[in-house]
């Protein structure tokens, strides 16, 4: 065992009072006044480590916070990706408050989606700090309020302070057995939209077009796109049309969720989206993309940025695996950008977005320990 990991074992109840104390901050995303409340107190955390911050004023949700370490040291940053918001309304800690069971599970709404992802960031460089360890080179935390949303306001900033950042680490939770994230599907949503014409239904059916057998046809067109196979999908998941039972339907409308593992497929699915044409002469389509982060594909620069972090992680004593997931995070832009990336770094645990939602304490100082010990040791 690591004299660095032993540490940060003996710091183990000091970490689990900070995440309990992250949880006691209630943070839905679109719940700005909410939020604040934790950014101030993050706010406040980074300055008493002496950092620098730059605050992203935001209307609509809690505002961005870029802390920095060391901004004159030569190098790239290291830069971490934390979001403070939760998909737990204000109340459900009331309904279910925080408890530790007797395995040594911390249960709680946000533990592990990611105020467990905070605490060992947090600690990481706290702990060198105390030790006087902390190395000289850029050191970023950009800190985001909305991506249980899609971070749909936090993108062109996440992706502007990517740009020059070496490494990115990504908080989000590790898997089940703790295990790193080296992959994520591109995740995205489009709508489309299909105008035809109205006409009554039983005097003059021919007159109209038909907006619903458009779609029909539209959705078959794109439900064979799907590559299960290679780990492309194409789901036609809502749809609206019609209005009433003897009217020729002149508008629908559907979302088509897509996802796929490389980025490859995602440029191919992406140009048959925007080239849709109409089956039926006069009807209008209108496709748009929402929401969309392309894939972290598991490349050579994923499988080399993996690599040093192994290698690294049993250096100190660690045990690193590596896994997948079929979800975005906000890895998947900056791994779309081709900037090194590594997601799942957050604690063990289960529950994201569940009733069971919880942190495996135990691995709070094991993932410290990797944290700390990428910061003094990586490599560009």
């Amino acid at each position: 065992m690591s004299e660095l990991l032993t540490f940060f074992q003996s710091h183990q109840q000091a970490m689990t009072d900070y995440l309990t104390k992250l949880v006691s901050y209630e943070t839905p995303t679109l719940d700005k006044p909410a939020v604040e409340a934790l950014g101030g107190f993050m706010e406040s955390e980074f300055k008493q480590m002496g950092a620098a911050v730059t605050r992203y004023p935001q209307e609509k949700v809690g505002d961005f916070l870029l802390a920095k370490w060391n901004a004159d040291a030569p190098g790239k940053p290291i830069m971490f990706l934390i979001h403070i918001d939760t998909v737990w309304p204000i109340g459900t800690l009331a309904e279910r408050p925080t408890r530790i069971d007797a395995d040594g599970k911390l249960f709680g709404p946000g533990a592990i989606d990611m105020k467990g992802g905070i605490t060992v960031t947090m600690w990481a460089i706290k702990g060198l700090i105390e030790r006087g360890e902390l190395p000289n080179r850029p050191i970023w935390v950009l800190m985001t309020s909305d991506e249980e949303v899609g971070s749909i306001y936090s993108e062109p900033v996440i992706k502007e302070a990517a740009a020059q950042a070496g490494l990115v680490l990504v908080m989000e939770p590790a898997t089940k057995e703790e295990a790193l994230k080296t992959w994520r599907k591109g995740v995205g949503t489009y709508h489309l939209d299909i105008h035809g014409r109205p006409s009554h239904a039983g005097n003059a059916p021919e007159q109209g077009l038909n907006s619903v057998i458009e779609f029909a046809q539209q959705a078959l067109k794109l439900h064979a796109l799907n590559d299960y196979k290679n780990g492309t999908s194409v789901s036609v998941t809502v749809v609206k049309g019609g209005t009433v039972f003897n009217v020729i339907p002149e508008f629908t409308s559907a979302q088509v969720d897509v996802r796929t593992m490389t980025a490859r497929a995602w440029g191919d699915i992406q140009q048959v989206m925007e080239n849709l044409t109409p089956f039926i002469p006069g009807i209008k389509l209108e496709v748009s993309l929402h929401h969309a982060r392309g894939p972290m594909e598991h490349n050579d620069l994923m499988k080399a940025t993996y690599a040093q972090c192994k290698q690294i992680g049993e250096s100190y004593g660690l045990t690193i695996r590596e896994d997948g997931s079929g979800g975005g995070s906000d890895g998947n832009f900056t791994a779309h950008m081709g900037i090194p990336t590594l997601d799942g770094l957050g604690p063990q645990g289960d529950g994201l977005h569940a009733l069971h939602e919880h942190v495996v304490l135990a691995s709070l100082p094991r993932r410290a320990t990797l944290l700390a010990a990428l910061l003094k040791d990586w490599k560009f």
